[in-house]
């Protein structure tokens, strides 16, 4: 059995968690969160704590069960607390303009690319390299992050492009290395 589904999950102050059949919602101040919950795993909110065991003993309700554990962490995490992805560029004449949800990206193209951030996610200007991601869906600002991120990945020779806050970039030696 998955060991992850054994947690009990503490429902922080402040979050209100509600189960309606297969649809598990948290809700507090920041915002609402909702999943709908696969019929092989049973869940259940007794006093302060929420709970997943599999419905059955098979194989897939066993990892049904730690991934809606999971799931429901990031929910639980995500309307008390919150999730931040910093990004930062790097590159000659690269830079970042914030305005609104807005961002305008100068990364070595011909033009600045514009990106409008998702419903619910919010950015941040740090300085005109560095920007941050905030919202309540680990997966919406993960994603949103990782997207930004593609436009132009960090090479390995000279470590330019758009990369995480604190990312380490394995770099390459040149031609010059060769001989």
């Amino acid at each position: 059995m998955s060991r992850i589904a054994n947690r009990k999950l503490q429902i922080p102050t402040g979050v209100e968690v509600s189960l309606n059949g297969a649809l598990i919602t948290t809700k507090s101040s920041k915002g609402e969160l909702q999943l709908t919950i696969d019929p092989i795993v049973n869940v259940s909110i007794e006093e302060n704590t929420v709970i997943t065991k599999p419905a059955n003993n098979t194989a897939r309700a066993n990892v049904m069960a730690g991934t809606t554990n999971s799931l429901i962490e990031n929910m639980l995490i995500g309307v008390s607390e919150g999730y931040k992805k910093g990004l930062e560029i790097v590159g000659v004449g690269y830079r970042f303009n914030v305005s609104g949800n807005k961002i305008g990206i100068n990364a070595g193209f011909s033009h600045p690319v514009e990106m409008i951030a998702p419903e619910g996610i919010s950015v941040t200007s740090i300085s005109n390299t560095e920007i941050e991601l905030f919202g309540i869906d680990k997966q919406k600002v993960s994603e949103f992050a990782a997207k930004i991120r593609e436009l132009r990945s960090p090479e390995p020779y000279k470590g330019k492009g758009i990369r995480y806050k604190g990312e380490h970039i394995r770099r390459k030696e040149g031609k010059k290395a060769a001989k």
